[in-house]
């Protein structure tokens, strides 16, 4: 007999299935994924939790008319299988594959491009709206992961979203398993009586015949909302949803898929906002992910029978982690701050030995800073740990509530540079361009670990103001056995006094330092000036590039508004007659490994050294 995921072209296919079919059709896409993501890393843990769901609502819903707005979209891997794209699922994550979020440029039926969290609600909320302006027809959904919710923006959307007169539904796929058995049962029970749409039409009935009771019709009205009220926060102590707006049904069992199909099928028909509170366990159906979620939340490949990771190395996320841990040791106003991401920044170390003074804000960077500036008002060292692609959510903030203030905050900037396979809404290009936008800011960016040390020695004690700390994702790369930093500003290496100079920064040093082994084996004399301060730039590094005919400029960051541009002006400012030449990121920059990415902008020692070497023959 064929597989059932074979059958499977598209949603409607869906209907042809019968609910045990549907069952066999989840394990076998539960298998899917297991296979996939470790042969090719990516969300594993978020992508089981959320298997039946998935099949519920496009066995229930007709996509693309029906919209589904995934929130983050790290758990869309059974969505985009059952919508046209189960042959190209083993390419996602890959060069030229499927990208490992929904997009829509991939697919009609991705609505809305994902990748950060607490989107969804108010995309879905646009989309709704423009249905009702355009009289188009279709449902709007929005599924979003209770950890989301520790957004503020997500609440901007469920207050916007409360007032909408038509149905529009969000799905809370909640996988913390935080209520009780007791309770649980009960609320299920209620809730699926509530589901039934003729429950809100004889409820509407019964209220509006007792309001035309003269006298005694509105008193025992309010006393019966009175008493619903409170039996409702007595079962389900979760009354802020209605208080929005929204009529809240759950929690349900989020891996019984005979259940969901009966709850949206009801809920659809309801012409009102709802907010559909669905319980699911991460990694269900791999027993390694079950009982490790964090881990397999976002893994790199691992064999399947063991569950262990193919490699296991040393990585900037770890060494500043250890690093913290030292500081704080002696040092007590040191505290660290990070956003949801513990682990991926290296703090897991930190939060068991100095629980007191570490503190994950959840999905809420603008709060992050914020604390933060708090913080180091009342007289303490907070370091805020924070992926770059995420940081560009507290812009504000840290010009508000930390340059403007000049508080001592330091940031330590994760994955900055090019990230690789999460592709263009994780890449880390743009830190280094607004940063430098910001006054009383000091910035740093190290190529290799004692550096990383050394620059977050230096901005927790010698800087002013806000500090940051900026570090690429993986390790560190290649380091000429004659190179020694001096942990001032900026470095210089090659044939000092050379016609041609060479300006970087971060890892891109590693590759300018591939490319110079081949120019000194030619005879081409190039001299490279290595910042390790990049804001303010030091007056030093311009001084040693100015007298040169030809200076390149290789910047692993957005082009507009770099350091690289900044480097040209202050070049001219300080006189400089030569070329310059810069070679930066344009544009967004789609999933492939680092190394793939980078040699396609030209950023690798392959792209620097034809760069330099093409320019100077042309020039000849």
């Amino acid at each position: 007999m064929e597989n059932l995921i074979n059958q499977i072209n598209q949603p409607d296919d869906l209907q042809n299935l019968s609910e045990k079919e549907l069952e066999m059709l989840c394990s076998e896409i539960r298998e899917k994924i297991i296979q996939t993501v470790a042969h090719n890393g990516g969300h594993l843990a978020s992508n089981l939790g959320v298997v039946e769901l998935t099949v519920a609502l496009h066995r229930v819903f007709h996509a693309p008319q029906d919209k589904i707005v995934w929130d983050v979209g790290h758990q869309a891997y059974t969505h985009k299988i059952l919508t046209g794209r189960r042959e190209q699922i083993d390419t996602i994550r890959t060069r030229g594959g499927l990208c490992g979020y929904p997009n829509r440029a991939e697919s009609p039926y991705d609505p809305f491009n994902a990748g950060h969290a607490s989107t969804a609600i108010s995309a879905a909320y646009g989309m709704a709206v423009a249905k009702k302006v355009r009289h188009e027809p279709g449902h709007v959904i929005a599924v979003i992961g209770d950890g989301s919710l520790t957004g503020g923006m997500a609440y901007e959307g469920l207050n916007n979203a409360g007032r909408f007169p038509k149905n529009f539904i969000v799905i809370l796929n909640d996988n913390k398993m935080s209520i009780s058995r007791s309770v649980g049962a009960m609320a299920r029970y209620l809730a699926q009586i509530r589901t039934k749409p003729g429950y809100l039409r004889a409820k509407g009935n019964l209220e509006s015949a007792l309001d035309k009771l003269p006298g005694v019709g509105p008193s025992l009205h309010r006393a019966i909302s009175g008493a619903k009220t409170a039996v409702k926060h007595l079962l389900y102590n979760n009354t802020l949803f209605e208080d929005m707006g929204f009529v809240y049904y759950g929690p349900f069992d989020g891996h019984n898929l005979p259940q969901l199909l009966e709850v949206l099928e009801n809920a659809k028909h309801i012409e009102h906002p709802i907010l559909l509170h669905v319980i699911t366990a991460k990694g269900k159906g791999y027993s390694f992910a079950e009982e490790n979620p964090g881990v397999f939340h976002g893994i790199s490949k691992f064999d399947v029978n063991t569950g262990k990771k193919l490699s296991n190395s040393e990585d900037f996320s770890s060494q500043f982690g250890q690093y913290l841990c030292e500081a704080a040791a002696n040092n007590r106003s040191i505290c660290a701050i990070t956003a949801a991401m513990q682990m991926g920044t290296g703090l897991t170390e930190f939060a068991k030995r100095f629980p007191d003074r570490f503190f994950d804000t959840g999905i809420a960077e603008e709060h992050a800073v914020t604390f933060a500036g708090g913080l180091a008002a009342g007289g303490m060292r907070p370091v805020c740990a924070i992926y770059s692609t995420f940081l560009q959510r507290g812009y504000d903030q840290i010009i508000h509530d930390a340059a403007l203030q000049n508080v001592k905050v330091t940031f330590a900037i994760d994955r900055a540079g090019v990230v690789g396979e999460d592709g263009e809404t994780h890449q880390g290009i743009f830190d280094a361009a607004f940063l430098n936008t910001i006054p009383n800011c000091t910035v740093f960016s190290p190529a290799y670990y004692d550096e990383l040390r050394k620059d977050l020695q230096t901005a927790l004690y010698d800087c002013e103001g806000v500090a940051a700390v900026r570090y690429p994702r993986g390790g560190q790369l290649f380091r000429p056995y004659d190179y020694q930093p001096s942990g001032k500003a900026f470095d210089l290496y090659g044939d000092e006094g050379a016609g041609t100079v060479l300006v970087t920064y971060g890892r891109l040093f590693s590759f300018a330092c591939e490319a110079f082994s081949r120019w000194k084996k030619q005879g081409i004399s190039v001299h490279i000036v290595k910042l390790n301060r990049i804001k303010p730039v030091s007056a030093g590094a311009v001084e040693a590039a100015k007298g040169a005919k030809h200076v390149f400029f290789f910047e692993e960051g957005i082009e507009q508004g770099g350091v690289g541009e900044h480097f040209e002006h202050l070049l001219h400012e300080a006189g400089f007659h030569g070329a310059y030449v810069l070679r930066a990121i344009q544009g967004f920059v789609r999933h492939a490994t680092m190394q793939e990415s980078l040699h396609d902008l030209g950023l690798d020692a392959d792209g620097i050294y034809r760069t330099v070497t093409d320019t100077l023959q042309n020039w000849k």
